[in-house]
């Protein structure tokens, strides 16, 4: 029986473009807004650099020319963060949740999501931590990129967690704005090859324990 902290999982085969996404989080954002339902998109992009709303006020059109000269697609968009890469080899979450169903607000999500990247890789093998910059870092590297975007009480946008990503794509930016810090997958922190669905059987079964809630397909 449906609860109201039932969560519906969306898992979306093969690669997604990255406006396909934003028109799916639109239209489940509308669902979880009028309805008060919860779902969790889960998803591999093709290749794609996405940018804060810090930054959409700005002029980055020579920043897109340039980064779609390497191949992949640009877009502005209204997470918080900075600069980040989108692509094949990497598990995108987006929970698109009515919080008024959780009775907490945005300080908590933030948190639970940070908590869920953290027990997904220890639950794999790898130690994982928060530090002063967003994100969850293991040592001085960024093994998963976290922006969301809040609206009416119903979220969007979410997490981006390096599996087997080919982390060469990063080298053309500044990750998130962060000079100084590298990247990482769970690939080379495990030292096998970790894939999205591997990494995504294991987070939907923390996302159930931290949210407090049941995902069904």
């Amino acid at each position: 029986m449906a609860t109201s902290k039932t969560v519906k999982l969306v898992k979306i085969p093969g690669l997604l473009r990255y406006h396909e996404g934003l028109k799916l989080q639109q239209r489940l954002w509308n669902l979880s807004k009028n309805h008060r339902l919860n779902y969790l998109i889960m998803c591999e992009h093709s290749p794609v650099y996405t940018f804060g709303k810090r930054q959409s006020k700005t002029d980055l059109s020579g920043e897109f020319q340039r980064l779609q000269g390497a191949g992949a697609e640009c877009y502005a968009t209204p997470r918080g963060g900075l600069t980040t890469f989108h692509g094949p080899g990497q598990l995108v979450c987006y929970p698109v949740l009515n919080l008024r169903n959780f009775k907490h607000g945005a300080k908590w999500y933030v948190n639970q999501l940070e908590e869920l990247v953290i027990s997904t890789c220890y639950q794999m093998g790898v130690r994982a931590e928060r530090c002063e910059h967003v994100g969850i870092w293991t040592g001085n590297n960024k093994i998963c990129a976290l922006g969301v975007n809040i609206r009416a009480r119903c979220t969007t946008h979410g997490l981006a967690l390096n599996c087997n990503t080919d982390l060469e794509w990063f080298d053309k930016i500044v990750p998130c704005g962060i000079a100084g810090r590298g990247v990482t997958s769970l690939s080379r922190e495990i030292g096998r090859d970790v894939g999205v669905e591997e990494a995504g059987e294991v987070l939907v079964r923390e996302f159930q324990k931290v949210m407090e809630c049941s995902v069904v397909t």
